[in-house]
């Protein structure tokens, strides 16, 4: 008997280990609490919902489901989700044969507002639980204030609500959104369940190809926003859009494709997942046509000499935060708003 209450004791020692250890080694660890609830992959190619109107979204994504589409990524922030979820709804699909994600906005950091604002995506998309919850951005306001920042509150305490929302079956899987790198080792480094995916903008103009191989290397999926470059209506690079591109009009037509599915092509080939938005049915179909298109290596090559270094999106000039300081074109702030 005493021999049985040891090796009990033991136990129960060993699982507390494991449940409350920060995991924080190779890439092979990274799903090892999340694996318990799900074995399904993301989908390499989606439909993006940011700026899409919300009187065109529904069918948009009906649309795009009934035709093959299986991703879907939304968010709180993008104002439209009770739309996308009459899409859903609507969709002849089964829920558990389609990836949904949505995203924790910035004033929701707190632990609290977190499971509040989880559990509304939730609802607004009418899908039960979500695959994939992602921290918007690695920045937190004040609930209710605007664009405050909140002084109260880091990203470790929010990924540590973050990681409670997956033990509540509320998400599949969770993730970051628009980190630097040293926000990621950050996470890396405390993390019990580790991020799954990585969404940032990256694109033929901001490849950021380093950044993508580092976490091709700890094992974490990179999702693409913005993949077709500045054919975004909110950014004023001052660079041609993409779609007018000689080299990217020559290489479209050695592919017999459109530019646009050989961008979105490029961006799959290279390891990332791309979620073009788009409210029409034309470009909806078409785009699925960059999953036909591969490319030499040396055509591989090429596309990488083309890299403008422009980013299109950094919000943080306006919110005082300098965000991507050691990526491609990073934040130009001056030295006491990089002290905020």
């Amino acid at each position: 008997m005493a021999f049985l209450r040891v090796a009990s004791a033991a136990f129960v020692f060993l699982i507390t280990l494991y449940v409350f250890l920060p995991i924080a080694g190779p890439a092979a660890d990274f799903e090892e609490e999340q694996h318990l609830t799900s074995t399904k992959e993301i989908p390499k190619f989606g439909l993006g919902t940011w700026l899409s109107d919300r009187d065109k979204v529904a069918h948009a994504v009906e649309f795009a489901l009934d035709s093959g589409y299986n991703h879907i990524d939304a968010a709180l922030i993008y104002e439209n989700e009770d739309e996308t979820g009459k899409g859903i709804a609507s969709a002849n699909v089964s829920r558990e044969d389609i990836w949904v994600t949505s995203k924790l906005w910035n004033e929701h950091h707190r632990p609290d507002e977190a499971t509040k604002a989880i559990k509304k995506s939730i609802s607004d998309l009418g899908v039960g639980y979500l695959d994939l919850y992602l921290m918007h951005w690695p920045v937190a306001f004040v609930p209710g204030k605007g664009d405050k920042l909140d002084k109260e509150i880091t990203i470790v305490d929010t990924w540590r609500a973050m990681e409670n929302l997956v033990r509540a079956n509320l998400t599949r899987h969770i993730g970051i959104s628009n980190f630097a790198k040293r926000d990621v080792q950050t996470i890396l480094d405390i993390c019990i369940i580790c991020p799954y995916a990585h969404e940032f903008e990256t694109h033929p103009y901001l490849q950021q190809q380093d950044f993508v191989d580092f976490h091709k290397e700890i094992g974490m999926k990179v999702i693409a926003y913005s993949p077709l470059a500045n054919m975004n209506p909110t950014y004023d690079s001052g660079l041609k859009p993409v779609l007018e591109d000689p080299f990217w009009k020559d290489l479209a037509k050695k592919k017999d494709a459109t530019v646009a599915q050989t961008v979105l092509a490029w961006g799959i080939q290279r390891g990332t997942i791309v979620i073009p938005k788009s409210v029409h049915e034309k470009y909806i179909k078409e785009n699925q046509g960059a999953l036909k298109i591969e490319f030499t290596e040396e055509e591989m090559s090429e596309i990488s000499k083309q890299d403008k270094k422009v980013r299109m999106n950094d919000p943080g000039k306006s919110w005082g935060v300098k965000l991507f300081a050691d990526l491609d074109d990073p934040t130009d702030l001056d030295e006491e708003s990089r002290e905020l």
